[in-house]
C-alpha cells in the first residue's frame, strides 16, 4: 500500500494538472447527478416493525382517513382578546379553501367544530329533557290506567255479588253476564294500553341508556378544545393524505403559503413543527465560521496562508462531491433531512485533518532539504498510508450503522463514509497535486531560506538530541494522570446515567420559530398534552352491530379515562366493519415528558378489556418511544461489531494486543464523558443560554449511536497518529518508554492541529436552529476535545509508560498470521531514502 501510494503522489505531484482535471469533471458529474436526481428530503423519521408503526398500518387498512400525516395551524389574537365575529369568518374561510391544497385530505375550522362539540352537549341536555317529559307522560297514564284497573276491579266485585244474588234466589243472570262481557272488553282494554305502556317505559329506558352512554363518552373529551376558553387562541387541524414520511416538502409549503397568504387583521398564525419543519439549513454563518477557525489553525501550524489553503480547499471540494453524490440518490431512496448532514460534517473535518497529515509531513521533509516531488511521494506513502487506514476506521465504523436495521440510520452512515472515503481520495491525489503545483511555496519566505542555506538541520533535529528532548515521564507522574483524568471523565459522565432519548418536538425549535410559537401557544390556551396526544386503537369482536359498539368503545373510554395522567378521550372514528376503533387521548404532559412515556408504555401492558378488546398505541411520544427502544436495542451489536473490527484492524497496525485494548477502554471513557455532557446540557439545561438550549428535554435518539461511530474512529485517527511514532522509535531500539516520548513528541504538534480544526468545525454546528445538528455538533466536538486531549494526549501516554516493553506484547502464533502492514512507512523509506533525520 505505502509503494502503492509513493506512487500515486509522485505522479499527482508531475502530473498535477491532470489529477486537478480529472477532480473538477468528477466533482461535475457529481453536480449533474444532483440537479437530475434530486426529489427532496423528509423531515420526518421511522423505523419499520415498530408497535406503532403496525398501528399505522391498521389504519391505512381499516380507517385511512386517518392514517396519513396531521398538523396544526394555531391563530391567536394579538392583543389577547377574544375572536370578533370577523376574525372568526376569515379563519374560518381560509380552513374551508385549504381543502383544495395538494395532499390535504381534510382541515377542521375550529369555530364550527367548537360549535358542534357545543351542540352536542345541548342535544345531550335537550334529550334529557325530552325523555324526562315522556317519562313523567307515561307515569301519568300509568296512574290513569291504574285508577281504570282499581274502578274495573270495584265493577267486578259488585257484579260477583249480584251474580251471587241472582243465583242464590233463582234468578236468571242474563243482564249480569251482559255486563260481564263489558267488564271483560274494557279490562283487555286497559291490559292493551298496560302493555303499550309498557313498551314506551322500555323504550324511554333504552333511549336513557343510550344517550347516557353517549353523554358518558362526551364527558370523558370535555378537556379538548380547538378553541381556547378565553376564545383569543384556535386550532385549525389539516389532515393529510399521505403519510409522513411520504408527504412531499412541497405540500407542508403549501400549507404555510395558503394561511399566510392573506393575513387576518390582529391575528397571528404559527404553525406545528409537522407542517413547518422542513429541511434544516446545513451550512450557515457559524459553521464558516468554525472553518475560519481551522484555517487559523492551519497558519499557525504551517506558517504558510498558500499552505493553509490547501486542507480548506480539498475540504471544500471532498463535500461538496460526497453530498452531491448522496443528495443525487434522493429520487431513489427516501432519505430524512439529516442524512446529508452527518457527511458534511465528517467531509470538513477530516478532509481538512486529512490533507493537514499529508502536507504537514511533506512540510517537514522540505525544511530538512528533501526534493520537492520525491517528498510528496514519501509523504504521500508514509502519512498517505496512515490517512487511509484511519479513513478505513471510520468508514467501517460508518458502514456498520447498516447492521441496526433502521434504514434511515444505515442511509446516515452510508453517506458519511461516501463522504469519508472521497476525503481519503482526495488527500492522497488532489492534495499531492496541488503540492506538486506550490513546489516549494508551501514553505514561508524564511523557512524556505532556512533550508536553501542548510540550517533547517539542527542539533535539535538529530536522533541524540531528540532522545534528550523527549526524556520519559516519571512513573509517579504516568500513575497520577492516569487517576487524574480517568476520575475527570467518569465525574463528567455522571449526568449520562439519568440520559433519556426521544426526538424533538416544537418545544426544541429555536425560540423565534414558529414551530416554537405554536407549541407554546398550543400548551399555554389548551394543556401540553395537546402538543403530543396519543392515538389509541382497540380492535373489537366481529359481528357486533352499532349498539354493542357504542358499549365498547364506552368500555374502551372508561378504562382509558382512568389512567393516570390522561387528562381526556374521544372516540374519533369506527372501520366500516365495526372491527376498529379509534380513540384520541390527550395526556397530562408532552410528548417527551416523562409522564406521557410512562403513559404509553402503561397503555400497551394493558391485558385485553373484556377478554377481546386488544389496544394499539401510536402518537408523537409512542414513534418516540419506538424508536429510541429499537435505537437502544441495536447499539450493544453496533458497538461490539465497530470496535471488534476496528480492534483487528488496530492488532494489524501496532502488532500488539495491548495498545489496541487501551485505546478502546479510553474510548469508552470519553464516550461516556461526552453522553454525560450532552446530557447535561440538552436534557438537564446547563450552560442553555449560551449555548441556545432554551427547552430541556431527551436526547436526540440516535444521537448515542451516530456519536459512537464517529467518535471511536476519529479517536483511533488519534491514537494511529500518535502511536505509530511510538512504534517506530521501539521498532528503531529506543526503549519501550523513551519511545513512548519520542513519538508523543513527533505526533503531537500535527494531532493538536487536527483536534482543534475539528473542534472548530464541529462546533460551528452548534449554532444552528435545528436541534439536531446543535445536538450532533455539540456532541461531536466535546467528544473529539475528551478523546484528542484527555485520553490520546494524557491517558493513553501514561498508560504505555506503565505498560513499558509489554505494550507491544504479541503472542508469537499471532505475529506469524497477521499481515506486516508497516502504516509508518518504514520499508518505503528504506527504498526511497531522502536526507532528512525524522
Amino acid at each position: 500500500m505505502a509503494e502503492l501510494l509513493h506512487r500515486l503522489g509522485t505522479f499527482a505531484a508531475r502530473r498535477a494538472g491532470t489529477v486537478i482535471i480529472a477532480w473538477v469533471v468528477i466533482l461535475g458529474i457529481a453536480v449533474g447527478g444532483f440537479l437530475v436526481g434530486f426529489k427532496g428530503l423528509s423531515s420526518s423519521f421511522d423505523i419499520p416493525g415498530t408497535a406503532s408503526g403496525d398501528v399505522i398500518a391498521e389504519l391505512e387498512e381499516q380507517l385511512p382517513d386517518f392514517s396519513g400525516a396531521s398538523g396544526t395551524v394555531v391563530f391567536h389574537t394579538t392583543d389577547g382578546s377574544a375572536f370578533s365575529d370577523a376574525q372568526q369568518a376569515e379563519i374560518t374561510a381560509l380552513a374551508e379553501s385549504a381543502r383544495d391544497l395538494p395532499d390535504v385530505a381534510d382541515v377542521i375550522d375550529p369555530f364550527a367544530t367548537q360549535q358542534q362539540l357545543a351542540d352536542q352537549r345541548q342535544q345531550i341536555e335537550d334529550g334529557r329533557t325530552q325523555i324526562a317529559a315522556a317519562r313523567a307522560q307515561a307515569e301519568a297514564g300509568q296512574a290513569q290506567l291504574d285508577a281504570g284497573t282499581a274502578q274495573l276491579d270495584a265493577a267486578q266485585t259488585q257484579l260477583d255479588q249480584g251474580r251471587a244474588q241472582a243465583e242464590a234466589a233463582g234468578l236468571p243472570t242474563t243482564e249480569l253476564d251482559a255486563q260481564q262481557a263489558i267488564l271483560d272488553a274494557q279490562r283487555a282494554q286497559l291490559e292493551t294500553e298496560q302493555q303499550a305502556l309498557a313498551d314506551g317505559l322500555a323504550t324511554i329506558q333504552g333511549q336513557e341508556a343510550t344517550l347516557e352512554q353517549g353523554a358518558e363518552l362526551i364527558s370523558f373529551a370535555d378537556g379538548i378544545r380547538v378553541v381556547s376558553e378565553d376564545g383569543a387562541t384556535a386550532i385549525v387541524n389539516v389532515q393529510f393524505t399521505e403519510p409522513r414520511l411520504e408527504l412531499a416538502q412541497t405540500s407542508k409549503d403549501a400549507v404555510i403559503e395558503h394561511f399566510e397568504s392573506e393575513p387576518v387583521d390582529g391575528v397571528e398564525v404559527a404553525f406545528s413543527s409537522d407542517i413547518s419543519q422542513g429541511v434544516p439549513q446545513i451550512l450557515g454563518v457559524g459553521e464558516v465560521v468554525g472553518v475560519a477557525l481551522a484555517a487559523v489553525v492551519l497558519i499557525v501550524v504551517l506558517g504558510s496562508l498558500l499552505a493553509a489553503a490547501f486542507p480548506i480547499v480539498t475540504a471544500l471540494v471532498g463535500v461538496a462531491i460526497g453530498a452531491m453524490a448522496t443528495l443525487a440518490f434522493s429520487g431513489v431512496v427516501q432519505m430524512a433531512s439529516v442524512t446529508p448532514i452527518l457527511g458534511v460534517m465528517l467531509g470538513l473535518a477530516v478532509g481538512i485533518d486529512y490533507s493537514l497529515f499529508v502536507l504537514y509531513r511533506h512540510r517537514k521533509q522540505l525544511l530538512q532539504g528533501a526534493d520537492v516531488v520525491e517528498s510528496i511521494g514519501l509523504a504521500n506513502g508514509t502519512a498517505g498510508n496512515a490517512v487511509v487506514f484511519a479513513g478505513t476506521t471510520v468508514i467501517v465504523a460508518l458502514l456498520a450503522l447498516n447492521i441496526t436495521g433502521i434504514p434511515f440510520l444505515g442511509l446516515m452512515g452510508t453517506a458519511g463514509a461516501i463522504s469519508v472515503a472521497v476525503a481519503v481520495l482526495i488527500a492522497i491525489s488532489l492534495t499531492p497535486a496541488l503540492l506538486g503545483l506550490a513546489k516549494s511555496r508551501v514553505l514561508s519566505k524564511r523557512a524556505r531560506a532556512r533550508a536553501a542555506a542548510g540550517t533547517a538541520l539542527s542539533d535539535a533535529t538529530t536522533p541524540r538530541a531528540r532522545n534528550r528532548a523527549s526524556a520519559p515521564m516519571s512513573t509517579l507522574r504516568a500513575i497520577l494522570t492516569v487517576i487524574v483524568a480517568t476520575v475527570a471523565l467518569l465525574v463528567v459522565a455522571i449526568p449520562a446515567m439519568s440520559m433519556r432519548l426521544g426526538l424533538p418536538d416544537g418545544g426544541s425549535e429555536s425560540a423565534d420559530s414558529t414551530a416554537y410559537r405554536a407549541f407554546t401557544l398550543t400548551e399555554d390556551s389548551f394543556g401540553a398534552g395537546v402538543n403530543g396526544p396519543l392515538l389509541v386503537t382497540a380492535t373489537l369482536p366481529e359481528g357486533l352491530d352499532d349498539d354493542q359498539v357504542l358499549n365498547d368503545q364506552l368500555l374502551v373510554a372508561r378504562q382509558l379515562a382512568a389512567m393516570d395522567d390522561v387528562v381526556a378521550v374521544a372516540p374519533i372514528a369506527v372501520s366500516d366493519d365495526n372491527t376498529l376503533a379509534a380513540f384520541q387521548v390527550v395526556p397530562a404532559e408532552g410528548p417527551n415528558s416523562t409522564s406521557t412515556e410512562t403513559l404509553v408504555r402503561e397503555l400497551r401492558d394493558l391485558p385485553p378489556i373484556a377478554d377481546q378488546i386488544t389496544l394499539g398505541v401510536a402518537g408523537q411520544a409512542a414513534i418516540n418511544i419506538d424508536i429510541s427502544e429499537a435505537l437502544a436495542n441495536v447499539l450493544p451489536l453496533y458497538l461490539l461489531v465497530v470496535v471488534g473490527l476496528s480492534f483487528l484492524i488496530m492488532v494489524m497496525v501496532f502488532r500488539s494486543l495491548l495498545v489496541p485494548l487501551i485505546a478502546t477502554a479510553g474510548f469508552v471513557l470519553s464516550l461516556l464523558a461526552t453522553y454525560g455532557a450532552v446530557t447535561a446540557v440538552f436534557q438537564w439545561g446547563w450552560l442553555g443560554d449560551l449555548l441556545g438550549v432554551h427547552n430541556p428535554g431527551p436526547i436526540l435518539s440516535f444521537l448515542p449511536v451516530i456519536l459512537v461511530g464517529i467518535l471511536f474512529g476519529l479517536a483511533m485517527d488519534y491514537q494511529l497518529f500518535l502511536t505509530t511514532g511510538m512504534r517506530e522509535a521501539w521498532a528503531h531500539g529506543a526503549p519501550a518508554r523513551l519511545a513512548v516520548a519520542q513519538g508523543f513528541r513527533a505526533g503531537r504538534t500535527v494531532v493538536i492541529a487536527a483536534a482543534l480544526i475539528m473542534i472548530a468545525v464541529f462546533s460551528g454546528f452548534i449554532t444552528s436552529e435545528s436541534v439536531i445538528i446543535k445536538s450532533m455538533g455539540l456532541g461531536l466536538a466535546l467528544g473529539v476535545f475528551f478523546d484528542a486531549f484527555l485520553v490520546r494526549m494524557l491517558l493513553i501516554p501514561a498508560l504505555m509508560h506503565l505498560l513499558g516493553e509489554s505494550a507491544w506484547w504479541l503472542p508469537k502464533w499471532l505475529s506469524r498470521v497477521i499481515p506486516n502492514v508497516d502504516v509508518e512507512g518504514s520499508a518505503l523509506e528504506r527504498r526511497h531514502p531522502v536526507h532528512h533525520t525524522l
